[in-house]
């Protein structure tokens, strides 16, 4: 189940560095709906989950 949160934080990039350098990524496009991605990186698989609460946590 996911879980819908509103949109309350500002995406502002930070001051030491020039918006340029960081691209931002909406958690809806990655998740499409469901609560549970898998990322490859580097060869090895990790899970992304959204919790309850509208956490994120990333697992090996």
């Amino acid at each position: 189940m996911m879980v819908e949160k509103p949109d309350n934080f500002k995406h502002v990039p930070l001051q030491s560095e020039p918006a340029a350098q960081h691209r931002i990524v909406e958690s809806a496009d990655l998740f499409r709906g469901t609560n549970e991605i898998m990322i490859r990186h580097d060869g090895l698989v990790y899970r992304l989950k959204i919790t309850r609460q509208g956490k994120l946590i990333l697992n090996k």
